[in-house]
């Protein structure tokens, strides 16, 4: 089919690319937008589940500060109490996107080539060129299996991100494996679906996330200095989480142990009474795993054996954009990358010239917050800030 040309392609609907699509085309940009609206978040994430975040940190980012949750609520006349319900969120990000982005083109891109510009190819073969190219595919490439998992078939065995429906494991002895967010979750819906349920985690005890909304209120003139609204990281680090271009100036050392210290393995307090009918088995890793008949077996680094229908895995992401698939073997071999992460500058451009990258692959040079939907409006103003103001000296 025949090609056409734009400045600035965003390939990504979801929060980041919302926000980048957002901000680019009100600094009047020629932008193309690409995704699917908040797929992941409606294909990926289990019915019933809230968000992590504070109601005030899930407005996804807009210059003019008329899309936020609240004007949702109050423009569509919708009704929802926090924790923020994930069929709402996907709600709200869908209508940010009408709003902002009406003429967003749901194709997938099949496949990103550089020759001087960047070509793509559209799923049905069409091809665009354009200038620059955002990124904010999202994570759910990055599902990670920890490799003592691998001796189990895959109808034993999955990943969080694989379900919408945890229903169906109805009846079934499930065990869940993680210590943070998604494996709580998972548990406690798991378990009010019918399933028999244990969850097993390497840490010593659960680590409950606190300072709730009535506490934070009650600080007064207080709150601000030790809750910033980005809500990401514990009273005094979160002020620099939520600086990244601070945080980026620290020693890498510095950066990996504060970064691990702000988004540790962890569950909301209000998760805490949902988790009565799951068994919750604290220091303990997954030693061996085998098939036995139609069961999954265990052993445990206590010694003890477990077989169930099925293990769950709620191990989080671990980002690696070699495994974009649709970026070309050449752009991958010339990205500058360190442990998976690619190298980026100030503007959340990477090595690969007009190649930008928003949301958890910046995390390493930009910290937690941009792990976050609160990280949204600082990568929008630092991506605006690099491509309308191009002809500066990139840093």
């Amino acid at each position: 089919m025949v090609g056409s040309k734009t400045e600035v392609v965003v390939l990504g609907s979801g929060p980041y690319g919302l926000a980048a699509a957002a901000h680019l085309r009100a600094a009047g940009a020629d932008i193309r937008a690409f995704g699917e609206p908040m797929e992941f978040w409606e294909k990926q994430m289990p019915a019933g589940m809230f968000l992590r975040s504070a109601w005030y940190a899930s407005d996804i980012a807009e210059p003019s500060g008329n899309y936020h949750l609240n004007d949702f609520k109050t423009r569509e006349k919708v009704q929802f109490l926090p924790p923020v319900p994930l069929e709402s969120f996907v709600q709200y990000g869908r209508w940010f996107q009408k709003q902002l982005i009406p003429d967003l083109d749901r194709r997938k891109i099949a496949r990103i080539e550089k020759n001087g510009s960047f070509k793509l190819r559209l799923e049905d073969g069409e091809t665009v060129e354009s200038k620059r190219v955002v990124v904010a595919a999202g994570i759910s490439r990055f599902a990670h299996r920890p490799p003592e998992f691998g001796n189990l078939p895959r109808n034993l065995v999955s990943h969080a991100s694989e379900h919408r429906d945890l229903g169906i494991f109805r009846g079934q002895r499930v065990l869940v494996i993680g210590g943070g967010q998604s494996a709580f979750e998972s548990a406690a819906l798991l378990s009010e679906n019918g399933a028999e349920v244990e969850l097993v985690m390497r840490a010593p005890q659960v680590r409950w996330l606190h300072g709730s909304v009535q506490f934070r209120t009650g600080l007064g003139i207080w709150r601000r200095l030790l809750y910033p609204p980005t809500d990401v990281g514990p009273p005094g680090l979160n002020q620099l989480i939520a600086r990244p271009h601070l945080f980026r100036l620290l020693p890498r050392r510095v950066q990996t142990a504060w970064a691990y210290r702000a988004i540790r393995p962890a569950a909301s307090t209000w998760l805490r009474n949902r988790m009565d009918g799951v068994k919750i088995t604290t220091g303990c890793s997954v030693a061996r795993t085998f098939a036995s008949g139609d069961l999954a077996g265990l052993e445990l680094s206590d010694g003890t054996r477990r077989e169930v229908d099925h293990v769950l895995l709620g191990t989080g992401y671990r980002v690696d954009i070699s495994r974009y698939d649709f970026l070309s073997p050449q752009i991958i071999a010339s990205l500058k990358t360190f442990d998976g992460y690619p190298w980026l500058s100030s503007r959340l451009e990477s090595s690969v010239a007009g190649l930008h990258f928003m949301g958890a692959p910046a995390a390493r040079c930009f910290g937690p917050l941009v792990r976050f939907v609160s990280g949204t409006g600082y990568s929008a103003k630092a991506l605006v800030s690099g491509i309308i103001g191009a002809g500066n000296p990139r840093r």
